[in-house]
């Protein structure tokens, strides 16, 4: 059988589609580049934003159009939040919530194998340690698909990290809520993270998003250790740098303040380090003097790359019921304004570390080559006969606001 699979969404979601791709070639299925080749397609869906869920609708029902045969399966959080209306799409079989690999190659006739993913398509691979998520944002809708937060034990982590260190030189620790780890089976995300890098040493590991207030000080240890194990980098999320909006967005576990404090504390006394974050602008009730706050919090910390998105509305999510909806001409332009100075910040970043050097993963094919730094910096080797996947240390340059690795 010839399948096609198309994953929207996070990087968990990405987990899950590489552990239905390996069940699926276990099974002898052969996996295509195109729906219009496949005699099934697996659409792996996301719930975050309305965006999301219409690009998957779209790419269903062209499945369809190209190929009237085919059997489409849709897995996922959007599947797990309108089920009926996803199966009402042309030439779909099966709705699975959620994960559900085995479900995924039930549905297709095959039988399910061992589903933890060795070799990954990516260049650095991914480690979903935990699902689930135990807060209740008032913007999510990934919480309500995905149920309570559920950790993985360490030792499963701990060997198929091992497996995957065999073909791949970064794995990236990933989940939903990942902060959360633990907490249901006690333990803690600093001690996993210190089992990972102890037993695993040839591979480096990078947090794929902690809140900043999650960061403990064993695990600030490990991120500004630089030896190596645990990349020197954090995506936080922030979503807004006004309480009052924080409020109402449910995430009472931080103010602008306190979230200020976190970051100061892990980064300052690190050389290097990388700082991400997600903003949401123009959430329900969202002034412009909330958004000013917002733009002087992140102005007056060290972010090196920031995810802005406007607010989407998600179905039966608290968002929708408690504030007033922001001017259709606003939330963009501030998304705008915010990512604007994200992008500033990110530039002075660079030129910083020119003159440095670093542990750059090249990712990608010779038309499409680049590198990745330790600390989450893109730069482009000098010497382009490296292999994808190759690991080593480079000195950085700067030509004209793009950085430049060559070999110590």
């Amino acid at each position: 059988m010839k399948v096609y699979l198309q994953t929207f969404g996070c990087r968990a979601n990405q987990y899950d589609s590489e552990v239905v791709r390996g069940l699926l070639e276990q099974a002898g299925a052969e996996l295509v580049s195109d729906a219009v080749d496949a005699d099934a397609a697996v659409f792996n869906s996301c719930a975050v934003t309305a965006a999301a869920e219409a690009d998957l609708r779209r790419a269903v029902r062209r499945a369809a159009r190209r190929r009237p045969t085919i059997k489409t399966v849709v897995m996922g959080c959007a599947a797990a939040r309108d089920a009926d209306g996803i199966g009402a799409l042309p030439n779909v079989s099966r709705v699975i919530p959620g994960a559900g690999g085995a479900e995924v190659a039930a549905a297709l006739g095959m039988a399910a194998g061992d589903d933890r993913p060795v070799r990954q398509t990516g260049t650095r691979a991914l480690l979903r340690i935990q699902d689930g998520c135990d807060e209740h944002c008032t913007f999510c809708a990934t919480t309500l698909a995905r149920g309570a937060n559920r950790s993985r034990p360490a030792d499963d982590l701990v060997t198929e990290a091992g497996q995957l260190a065999e073909h791949h030189a970064e794995i990236v620790i990933t989940g939903v809520h990942v902060g959360s780890y633990g907490l249901d089976i006690g333990t803690s995300l600093g001690a996993l993270v210190d089992e990972l890098v102890r037993a695993v040493p040839r591979a480096r590991f990078r947090l794929s998003s902690v809140e900043a207030t999650e960061v403990d000080d064993r695990l600030r240890e490990r991120l500004t250790a630089n030896d190596g194990g645990l990349v020197p980098y954090l995506h936080a999320p922030l979503q807004s740098g006004s309480d009052r909006v924080l409020r109402r967005m449910g995430r009472h576990w931080y103010t602008a303040a306190t979230y200020a404090r976190a970051i100061e504390r892990i980064v300052r006394d690190a050389p290097v380090f990388g700082l991400g974050a997600d903003i949401i602008a123009g959430f329900p009730g969202e002034s412009e003097e909330d958004h000013r706050a917002t733009m002087s919090l992140v102005s007056s910390l060290p972010f090196t790359g920031l995810h802005v998105f406007p607010f989407s509305a998600r179905p039966g999510t608290a968002a929708q019921r408690i504030g007033a909806p922001v001017a259709s001409a606003d939330a963009p332009r501030r998304a705008d304004e915010l990512r604007a100075e994200g992008e500033r910040l990110a530039t002075a970043y660079r030129a910083r570390r020119a003159g440095g050097s670093a542990d750059v993963i090249v990712i990608g094919d010779r038309a499409h080559r680049s590198g990745l730094t330790e600390d989450y910096v893109s730069v482009i080797p000098a010497d382009d006969a490296l292999s994808r996947g190759t690991r080593m240390r480079m000195r950085l340059t700067i030509d004209n606001g793009v950085l430049f690795g060559h070999a110590c």
